[in-house]
C-alpha cells in the first residue's frame, strides 16, 4: 500500500488549509487513518483520526478546528484545517492500521505512511 499525502504550504494564521492523503495497491475501507504530525526535535503527535466506521476522534489541540474525512469510493482521506495557528505548523502524515481506539495516536498501531507534506503557518 502506498500512501501519498499533500496539499501543505505556507498560509497565515487563521487561515485554512486541505490536506489530502491518496491511497493506492488496496482500499480504504477497512482501515482507520490518522493524521500525525512532527516538528523537528519532537515526536510525531496523532491528531485526527477517522474509523473504517466514519467515527472521528481529535487531538484536544485541535478538536474544533480540523475536521478529518475519508471518501471510500476515491481511495482517499483529508484533513480540513481552519484556524490555523503558528502552533500548527509541522510536517503531517497520513497513516492507515486497524488501531484500538486508545491506540490511535501511537505511531506503533499503524502499517503504512505517507511521505509528509509540510504545513507553516506564519505572517
Amino acid at each position: 500500500v502506498q500512501l501519498q499525502a499533500s496539499g501543505g504550504g505556507l498560509v497565515q494564521p487563521g487561515g485554512s488549509l486541505r490536506l489530502s492523503c491518496a491511497a493506492s495497491g488496496s482500499t480504504l475501507n477497512s482501515y482507520g487513518v490518522s493524521w500525525f504530525r512532527q516538528v523537528p526535535g519532537q515526536e510525531r503527535e496523532g491528531v485526527a483520526h477517522i474509523r473504517s466506521s466514519g467515527q472521528t476522534w481529535y487531538a484536544d489541540s485541535v478538536k474544533g478546528r480540523f475536521t478529518v474525512a475519508r471518501d471510500n469510493a476515491k481511495n482517499m482521506a483529508y484533513l480540513q484545517m481552519n484556524g490555523l495557528k503558528s502552533d500548527d505548523t509541522a510536517v503531517y502524515y497520513c497513516a492507515i492500521g486497524r488501531p484500538i481506539l486508545s491506540s490511535w495516536r501511537e505511531s506503533r498501531s499503524y502499517y503504512y505512511w505517507g511521505q509528509g507534506t509540510l504545513v507553516t503557518v506564519s505572517s
